[in-house]
């Protein structure tokens, strides 16, 4: 299989060429010139996994097993991505039993391992950039701390993530990590990745990639557990997801797109809510990112409703390029409507979701995380005001079960946890000493031209 820039102006890429490359040349997002039909009836999650992966990837089938084996044998539930019921037909979707206990670990393991692959099937060295809005730096550190060959420089807005969220990341020990607390906002520092990724000449003498939901092995590997909870359902689902940069929601559509019966994405935001709005109202159009209770999604450029857009403009790459040019743009009437067709959208403020992890506890007794509150909130909201009110009514009744994703364990984010509910989520016994280690980072101002020093006087020379 070979795959293809949004934008339409880059090479047709190798899976392995777009999982080391991560962002196309063109500043395009890397997509399957075709999207294959995949099957997953039953069997194991590493069944499913391998099922999903065997499709896009060019790496033998017995090596493939092999990594997908490695990267789940440390998960702490054999399901990987089990399901609990927490009322009649709802569900939530457990992803955070992975070593950060977020739902980036279970790309984020497998990716790591990919990812050695090909660099040592490729030659040479590779410079890793990850923007993260507080799961993801921890996720590819676990995944490729101490990794010959890799240097992993890691984007954090600071005072922007939960502590636990930081010290996963700035505690590592690992000489090939490097921490960077950015002083600005989670948009600040994807928009430094990106523009290093556009800086042609440094970008090749660093061999940089991404592993941001950016890079297509991540939404390949996260659209595996969209098909183990229908199967395990064995029906069609609605699956609500609290999202900031749209990569595990297009998830949901590109296992739609591999065959998969779902009856609906929900997307749930919080007061930064450009996917809601533009959904909702078809103006795409970032402002300021707020802080909130839920810091991972406090996000206002969403990269991957990119790739949402190609597909709903029937892979129009030159609407594409225009659009991603346009600081305001207003959906065309065709485009909102096949979007329409897949997804609705609500925005969810801090008061209500610290009144939903009150109510969550009060009602079943489970202590959740506040993004996955905000998914609870938004599922009570399935078939108000929204993107798929053009696709008639029809299109918001609720026939079947409503997957809620739960991204990560209440422990990461224990003080809204313990505001909304008085009890302090325990960390969980492999975080046990996180709070008296050592934290190694470096504080810079969101300059371009410094974080590219920065980076460049840690690469080994070519």
């Amino acid at each position: 299989m070979n795959f293809i820039s949004t934008r339409g102006q880059a090479p047709r890429a190798t899976f392995s060429e777009a999982l080391l490359s991560g962002l196309a040349p063109d500043g395009g997002l890397y997509m399957p010139d075709a999207w294959p039909r995949v099957d997953v009836a039953g069997g194991s999650y590493r069944d499913a996994a391998f099922a999903v992966l065997r499709a896009f990837a060019d790496f033998d089938d017995a090596a493939l097993k092999a990594d997908i084996a490695s990267a789940y044998a440390t998960f702490d539930d054999p399901h990987i991505a089990p399901l609990a019921e927490i009322g009649e037909g709802r569900y939530l979707l457990e992803l955070f039993h992975g070593p950060t206990l977020a739902f980036k670990d279970i790309a984020m393991q497998l990716l790591g391992r990919l990812f050695a692959r090909a660099l040592a099937q490729r030659g040479g060295r590779a410079t890793v950039l990850a923007a993260t809005s507080g799961d993801t730096g921890s996720a590819a550190i676990a995944a490729l701390g101490g990794l010959p060959d890799i240097e992993l420089f890691v984007l954090h807005p600071k005072g922007r993530v939960s502590e636990v969220q930081r010290r996963q990341m700035t505690t590592s020990t690992h000489a090939n990590i490097h921490n960077i607390a950015l002083e600005g906002s989670f948009d600040d520092a994807q928009a430094i990745v990106k523009a290093l990724f556009a800086d042609e000449a440094f970008a090749r003498k660093t061999q940089l990639t991404a592993v941001n939901s950016i890079n297509f092995a991540r939404i390949a590997a996260q659209s595996v557990y969209y098909f183990t909870a229908t199967a395990a359902l064995g029906r069609a689902a609605t699956f609500v997801v609290p999202t900031g940069n749209f990569g595990d929601v297009f998830a949901g559509e590109a296992a739609m797109r591999m065959g998969l019966d779902v009856e609906r994405l929900v997307v749930a935001t919080n007061a930064n809510d450009i996917v809601a709005r533009a959904l909702n109202d078809g103006l795409y159009e970032a402002g300021r990112a707020e802080q909130t209770l839920s810091p991972s999604m406090d996000i206002q450029v969403a990269s991957n409703f990119e790739r949402a857009l190609f597909e709903a403009s029937g892979r129009d790459d030159a609407f594409v390029r225009d659009a991603m040019a346009e600081r305001r743009l207003v959906l065309p009437a065709a485009v909102r409507t096949a979007l329409a067709a897949r997804y609705e959208a609500h925005a969810v403020g801090d008061a209500q979701t610290l009144a939903t992890l009150a109510q969550v506890h009060k009602a079943t007794g489970r202590l959740i995380d506040p993004h996955t509150a905000v998914a609870v909130a938004a599922a009570e909201r399935i078939g108000e005001r929204g993107a798929g009110r053009t696709a008639g009514p029809s299109a918001h009744q609720k026939t079947g079960p409503v997957v809620i994703l739960s991204t990560a364990h209440p422990a990461k984010f224990p003080d809204a946890v313990a505001r909304a509910t008085g009890q302090i989520p325990p960390l969980p016994p492999g975080l046990s000493g996180l709070h008296q280690k050592r934290e190694n980072f470096t504080v810079l101002s969101p300059d371009l031209g410094l974080v590219r020093s920065f980076i460049a006087a840690r690469v080994p020379a070519s």
